[in-house]
């Protein structure tokens, strides 16, 4: 346990390791969450996983009954058909206790107005220097930035972390954490050494002995590699990258050869990817995962994960970075 690596992240957060586990769509819930809080790192339960507000404060109640260690709250406001009662989700959030927020998707300007009062700390997830100013502009008190490697939306610049993440380094004054393409001691060594306060892993945690998902799909995130992503929604400039399968390559195909969205609605409906999830069938809908799981080989515990990743990344300071300073 001997090793701790201290950031302003982990300062500002109470949190005991740089690491955080940010929302993942009907991965975020609290037995995976719990565990990540009791590992000493972040954990966020995905406020839009619990079909309403009411499930949301069950899910709050249900982690903290396995943790007595802080955990975070993500909300992702992204453009939906009918939108979810967002302001009565926030509410839940504040009226449960929770001191941490991570938000996501648009301009993060009434997620600050409603939080901030409150005394809830707000770490905004965004995927451009641009963006990240806005949101440090507006309050927030933290940003993760989501380079291209990332699962879900990478945003349409296309900028992959080691461009990105410095140049966020030197614009922002707020800590950085950051996030695609991490899932191991290498790249929370090499996050640091660019600038960043710590790093958010996804893709890593969904594969983990607590993740609440089959374990199937745990298996093919092992066994896959850095090719095997698609992204999809591009045409639409709302792009995603999700695991290569049947169904998002046909989803490609058909926004390639100018289909709109109506064209492929059926293939991409939110209750199909759950189904992966929950079946361990891979190619029965769209679902995420980043290029990051090429470097994935194994479904450790979190605590496991946690504590191997912040003791190698010790080793790694300390022995082959130093050495090197003959």
């Amino acid at each position: 346990m001997g090793s701790a690596i201290r950031t302003r992240f982990t300062e500002e957060f109470g949190v005991e390791h740089p690491i955080v586990q940010g929302g993942m769509q009907w991965v975020g819930r609290a037995e995976l969450v719990a565990a990540v809080a009791n590992a000493g790192a972040l954990g966020m339960i995905t406020a839009l996983t619990q079909p309403t507000p009411e499930d949301l404060v069950k899910e709050i109640a249900r982690c903290r009954e396995l943790t007595d260690k802080p955990f975070g709250v993500n909300i992702t406001i992204l453009p939906t058909i009918t939108p979810p009662p967002y302001a009565e989700y926030r509410q839940a959030i504040i009226e449960s206790g929770i001191e941490i927020v991570e938000t996501a998707g648009a301009n993060p300007a009434e997620q600050v107005a409603a939080f901030k009062p409150a005394g809830v700390k707000v770490l905004h997830k965004c995927t451009s220097v641009r963006h990240a100013l806005k949101a440090q502009k507006l309050g927030v008190d933290a940003v993760s930035i989501d380079g291209f490697e990332c699962a879900g939306h990478p945003g349409e610049d296309d900028v992959p972390g080691l461009v990105l993440i410095p140049r966020a380094a030197d614009e922002l004054s707020i800590p950085i954490i950051a996030s695609g393409g991490f899932a191991d001691a290498r790249g929370l060594v090499a996050a640091l050494a660019l600038g960043a306060d710590g790093i958010n892993m996804g893709t890593r945690f969904m594969c983990t002995a607590e993740s609440p998902i089959h374990d199937q799909v745990k298996k093919q995130i092992a066994e896959a590699s850095e090719l095997d992503t698609e992204l999809i929604f591009r045409p639409l400039r709302n792009t995603a990258r999700v695991a290569s399968n049947s169904v998002s390559r046909e989803v490609v195909s058909r926004l390639d050869a100018g289909g709109a969205f109506e064209d492929v609605r059926e293939l991409v409906a939110g209750a199909r990817g759950r189904q992966v999830y929950e079946q361990g069938d891979t190619e029965l809908g769209i679902w995420s995962v980043g290029m990051v799981q090429g470097l994935i080989d194994d479904v450790p515990t979190v605590d496991e994960l946690v504590q191997r990743i912040v003791g190698e990344a010790t080793e790694l300071i300390r022995g082959r970075l130093g050495s090197l300073l003959a």
